[in-house]
C-alpha cells in the first residue's frame, strides 16, 4: 500500500459559474496544488469562490516538465487538482501526459463529472446520440482537413468537433463542399446569455454566419449528422440473417458475420441493425 496522494481531474464551468459542483469546490479547496492551463485565467474562478489553494501552470508547452515535478509531489503526499480554462480537462485540453504517467506510477487518479461543451451541445442538438465520435479540433492544414471531412461521408454516427471563431466560416464552407447537403448543427456561447444553436444544411448555417458579424463570435461546437444508409442496397436475405443473428449475439458481431458472408459493408449492416433493435 502506497502513501501517494491523489490527482483529481476537476471540470470547471464553460460559461455559467453556477455550473460548478459543490464537490469540485470542495476538492479545489482541499488539495495542496491546483495545476491550471492558464493560472491568470483560472485566478478569476478561484477568487470568485474564495479558493486560496496554490496554483501552478500546466499547458501544452510545459506538460512534460510539469509531469515529472507533479508526480514527485504526489508521491510525497501532496494532492493535486488538474483544471483547464473551461470544461473537462484532457478533452481537447492538456493533461493526458500527466494522467498517463500517474497511472504508470500507481498514483491514484479520480475524475469528477462536470461540464463538457461537446456533450452538452450534443445532448441538445437533435442529432443521434447513441453513437458519436469526437474529433477535437479539425486539422489546420487544408489537405488534412479535407481528408478528415472525406472520412465522414460514410460515417454512420454523429461527428462532433470544436472550432475557433476565426475558422468557423471556412470550416462550414469546407463541409458544404465536401459533404454537400448533410444536416449539421452548430452551437456557441453554451450556458451563456447568448447561447445559440443553428441547424440545417451547411449552406443554411453559412447564411446565418454571414448575416451578422456577431454570429461568427464565440467558441463553436460543430456536429454533423450520420450518413444515411440505403437499406435497399442490402439484400432481403442479408437483413433476415442479421435479424436472426441479433437474437443470439451482439449487433456488432452479427453485422460482421453477415458482412463477411454477403460481402457487404459492416457499417451499413450495423446501422440497419440499429433499426431492428428499435422496433
Amino acid at each position: 500500500m502506497t502513501d501517494f496522494a491523489t490527482l483529481f481531474i476537476v471540470p470547471t464551468p464553460i460559461g455559467n459559474l453556477d455550473d460548478i459542483s459543490a464537490r469540485a469546490i470542495e476538492v479545489l479547496n482541499s488539495v495542496d496544488w491546483i495545476a491550471a492551463e492558464d493560472t491568470r485565467h483560472s485566478a478569476r474562478l478561484l477568487q470568485h469562490f474564495s479558493i486560496p489553494t496554490r496554483t501552478l501552470s500546466l499547458h501544452d508547452h510545459n506538460e512534460d516538465k510539469r509531469t515529472a515535478m507533479l508526480c514527485h509531489r504526489l508521491k510525497d503526499g501532496e494532492s493535486v487538482a488538474l483544471i483547464s480554462d473551461a470544461g473537462t480537462p484532457l478533452i481537447s485540453d492538456p493533461g493526458f501526459i500527466l494522467v498517463r504517467k500517474c497511472r504508470e506510477e500507481g498514483i491514484p487518479v479520480i475524475a469528477l463529472p462536470g461540464p463538457c461543451a461537446a456533450i452538452t451541445a450534443l445532448s441538445a442538438s437533435g442529432l443521434p446520440t447513441d453513437r458519436f465520435i469526437f474529433e477535437g479540433f479539425l486539422p489546420v492544414k487544408a489537405q488534412a482537413k479535407d481528408n478528415l471531412l472525406s472520412q465522414l461521408k460514410g460515417r454512420t454516427c454523429t461527428s462532433v468537433f470544436y472550432e475557433a471563431p476565426r475558422r468557423i466560416v471556412s470550416t462550414v464552407s469546407d463541409i458544404a463542399r465536401v459533404l454537400g447537403n448533410r444536416h449539421i448543427v452548430i452551437a456557441k456561447e453554451i450556458s451563456k446569455t447568448f447561447e445559440t444553436y443553428v441547424s440545417g444544411t451547411a449552406e443554411d448555417v453559412m447564411a446565418y454566419l454571414h448575416a451578422d458579424a456577431a454570429h461568427q463570435k464565440g467558441e463553436f461546437v460543430v456536429m454533423i449528422s450520420p450518413a444515411q444508409v440505403d437499406l435497399t442496397a442490402i439484400p432481403p436475405e442479408a437483413m433476415a440473417l442479421l435479424e436472426r443473428l441479433c437474437e443470439h449475439m451482439p449487433l456488432k458481431k452479427a453485422a460482421a458475420v453477415v458482412a463477411e458472408h454477403y460481402q457487404l459493408k459492416k457499417n451499413a449492416l450495423y446501422q440497419a441493425g440499429l433499426g431492428i433493435k428499435k422496433e
